[in-house]
């Protein structure tokens, strides 16, 4: 294995005693997944099956849908279990270590948040920066302030090489509309293949995150941020 890959570990420790642990490689540039299961993708992961209604992707060029492909395997292993099953959960970086006592649907959100925009999809390609600085378990609020720092850095850079920047976040609003379509379709297809709801529910929790940053936006509701940065904006 390629030592310069970032590797995410999550270490799973259940209630019953079994443990489990799940690695993610990414490419430390692209940050695009690095697949490491030899699994055969199943029938339900092509395109054809997997299919947002505004996928960008091009049939005749991709056979299978890549948000499915690189969640088949989590969804297989919590197939079974329940959304609010306890489980103690260690996430292990290059850089540290977390830990957290929490129920199966947050650790497997917290895994899926990671899987979602490092596997190929277009649209959720633009969440990877903040792969980087990867943040397990991350707080509503916490997402919210990583969303808006990485959108601000993001139109600042496209300014410095001459591109026009969005500094009133108009392509973020569209970006959250899209971000919670492709969300909506994955919890309806997973539904059909889950005997319980790990992994549907880990994938709300993740819209709920969603749907809070949008009606932020649409609202254009900034108070408790505007809080925040007193100091930068009373001088």
């Amino acid at each position: 294995m390629n030592k310069d890959l970032l590797k995410y570990s999550y270490h799973f420790k259940f209630e019953n005693g079994i443990e489990s642990l799940f690695e993610i490689f990414l490419e430390p540039t692209t940050l695009q997944i690095i697949r490491q299961s030899k699994k055969e993708p199943g029938e339900w992961t092509k395109l054809e099956n997997f299919e947002c209604v505004h996928c960008p992707l091009n049939k005749d060029e991709y056979k299978y849908c890549p948000v499915a492909v690189n969640l088949q395997e989590l969804i297989e292993f919590f197939s079974e279990k329940t959304s609010f099953e306890k489980v103690k959960v260690t996430v292990d970086t290059i850089e540290r270590s977390y830990f957290k006592d929490t129920d199966v649907q947050s650790a497997v959100g917290s895994l899926i948040g990671i899987i979602m925009p490092a596997s190929g999809c277009p649209i959720l390609a633009k969440l990877r920066p903040m792969l980087r600085f990867h943040l397990p378990f991350a707080t509503i609020e916490e997402t919210e302030f990583r969303v808006f720092a990485m959108y601000a850095l993001a139109q600042f850079l496209r300014h410095k090489i001459g591109k026009q920047p969005d500094w009133e976040l108009k392509s973020l609003v569209q970006l959250y509309d899209d971000i919670q379509k492709i969300n909506t379709n994955v919890v309806s297809k997973i539904a059909k293949l889950e005997k319980q709801d790990a992994s549907i529910n880990s994938v709300v929790v993740l819209n709920n995150f969603a749907n809070f940053v949008a009606m932020d936006l649409d609202d254009e509701d900034y108070s408790r941020l505007t809080e925040l940065f007193g100091s930068w904006i009373t001088d």
